[in-house]
Formats: C-alpha cells, structure tokens, sequence
C-alpha cells in the first residue's frame, strides 16, 4: 500500500475540492440539489479514488481507480462549462476552477501512462 497523502496529485486534486466547494458556495441557492451537489461529489471523487485506488496490490488496478477519479475530473469540468455558459458565476472564479482541473488532468494521465509502462 502506498502513502496517498504524499502524492502530488493527490494533494492537487485536496485544492481543487476545496475551490470547487468554493465556486458552488457562489451559485444561486436553486441549484443547491443541482449543480452545486453533482460538482461537489465529483470533486470529492476526485482524490478518493486516487486514495482507493493506492490500497491495490497491481499497477492495473491502482490504474483502473485512477481513470475512474479522470472521468470524474471531466465531469467537474463540464458542470463548470455549464456554470460558465449561464454565466452563473465570475469569469475570474471558473478560470481559476478551469486551472486547476486542467492541472490535475495532465498529472492523472502522466501518472496512468506510468502505472501501465510498469
């Protein structure tokens, strides 16, 4: 088993919910069991799955988790380009949002292509 919490993606991925729950705090109060409630758990599925998948014994599967938290990271991007077409929040907040996600998708994929050379 490895130590999740020494991981750099991992730890990006920690900031990226913390900034999602911060943008979603910014959406009109209607969207509480909408946008705001499927970005926050996407987010959230982000770095568990990361942490689930570091307690499997093989390469495979830990790479398997690690694509499951990838497709949760492209579902908060399309929640936040749907947050940025209705102009739900400030250009500023979904840039930073976008950043981020963008980050941890690189750092995702680096570390899959290296789990499956392995």
């Amino acid at each position: 088993m490895k130590n999740f919490k020494n991981l750099s993606v991992w730890q990006k991925s920690m900031n990226l919910v913390v900034n999602t729950y911060k943008l979603s705090s910014s959406l009109p109060n209607e969207e509480k069991f909408g946008l705001i409630s499927q970005m926050n758990r996407a987010a959230v599925s982000i770095p568990s799955n990361i942490a689930e998948g570091s307690s499997r014994r093989s390469d495979k599967d830990y790479a398997r988790f690690l694509e499951i938290a990838l497709g949760s990271l492209f579902e908060l991007e399309t929640l936040v380009l749907i947050i940025q077409m209705l102009e739900m929040s400030s250009e500023e907040k979904i840039f930073e949002t976008n950043e981020k996600i963008a980050e941890v998708q690189k750092m995702l994929n680096s570390f899959i292509k290296q789990l499956s050379k392995g």
